[in-house]
């Protein structure tokens, strides 16, 4: 799963797709997964790094959404994913921020 930010400003997804082509142009397809709509539909060429492949865009997602993303090359599928946007740092993530709040008790039992 990638974690993306809701933010105007470019981000990079790392990623390994199953087939490589030196200069060609892949497809990036980001649909919403519960409205099922397409945000994001553009071509480019993709950065090769040591380990894995790289592509920056700006985005345009929205905080606390799943979506699904889909990269092509020449029509044929060769990396899905699926994609979180969150604004909450990844290490301290928590689906109760701001919300859930902790109630006290002395738990006092009785026992015959």
């Amino acid at each position: 799963m990638t974690i993306l930010q809701e933010s105007a400003s470019s981000q990079t997804l790392k990623f390994m797709p199953r087939s490589f082509t030196s200069g060609a142009s892949y497809t990036f397809k980001i649909v919403d997964e519960i409205t099922n709509t397409e945000v994001y539909n553009q071509s480019g060429t993709i950065a090769d790094e040591l380990y894995y492949y790289t592509y920056s865009a700006v985005f345009p997602t929205k905080q606390d959404k799943v979506y699904n993303l889909t990269v092509t090359e020449s029509g044929e599928v060769v990396y899905k994913d699926k994609i979180f946007c969150t604004n909450q740092t990844t290490s301290t993530y928590t689906v109760n921020q701001n919300v859930y709040t902790q109630h006290s008790t002395d738990n006092e039992f009785i026992t015959l």
